[in-house]
């Protein structure tokens, strides 16, 4: 690990708890799930984050051809555990040159996808309706887990968020154009299950995507 613990929703500085609150403080943001700083990719950094984890880490499984493990994150306490969890993995992407993807599991309120999706947060927002016909699925953990285009997403990346296993799944892809990814039912994983096999993960460079 390296740094210090920061606010999940805008990196900004946070106090540990102590005589005057219980829990880890902004003071943009008020009481957070910190941020703990950034493992750069390994199995032994990828077990460490799964098993602190109450979330879901999600990794596709198998990766596509070409594609590295690129970094893990998460937000959370010795306490309560990882409430938020990004993972990174980058490759060829599909209209030739290079495509990053950033997957974020996380609780309602934590606000980690929203800062990596550089989009208001805590939360996706009304893109995000069973009133209007998904634009991407995939399946979570074997379920189809439909997902959502995020509209006001910076131009430099697509985001696609819903709903798996009751809680926030994003997909953030660099460049635009990699969002093809997710229309091709990626299959991912939850590394919590036991036999997810993390110790066969290709890795790569740590991805910078991470410490934006």
């Amino acid at each position: 690990m390296r740094g210090e613990p920061s606010c999940p929703k805008c990196g900004g500085r946070v106090r540990a708890p102590g005589l005057f609150a219980d829990s880890w403080q902004c003071d943009v943001h008020g009481a957070v799930y910190p941020l703990q700083p950034v493992i750069p990719p390994s199995a032994e950094a990828l077990d460490a984050v799964v098993h602190r984890a109450q979330v879901p880490v999600w990794m596709p499984w198998p990766l596509p051809i070409g594609w590295l493990f690129t970094g893990v994150a998460y937000a959370g306490d010795d306490p309560g555990g990882g409430r938020a969890t990004a993972v990174a993995c980058s490759g060829p992407a599909p209209l030739g040159g290079g495509g990053e993807l950033l997957l974020v599991a996380e609780e309602p309120g934590v606000g980690l996808g929203a800062r990596y999706a550089g989009i208001g947060g805590p939360d996706p927002g009304p893109d995000i309706c069973a009133d209007k016909p998904p634009q991407a699925r995939l399946l979570a953990a074997g379920r189809p887990t439909p997902l959502w285009l995020v509209a006001d997403a910076p131009r430099d990346r697509a985001v696609f968020a819903g709903e798996a296993l009751g809680l926030w799944l994003w997909a953030i892809v660099w460049p635009e154009q990699s969002g093809l990814l997710l229309y091709e039912e990626l299959v991912l994983t939850d590394l919590r299950d036991e036999d997810a096999g993390s110790e066969l993960l290709p890795c790569g460079a740590l991805s910078p995507r991470l410490l934006s």
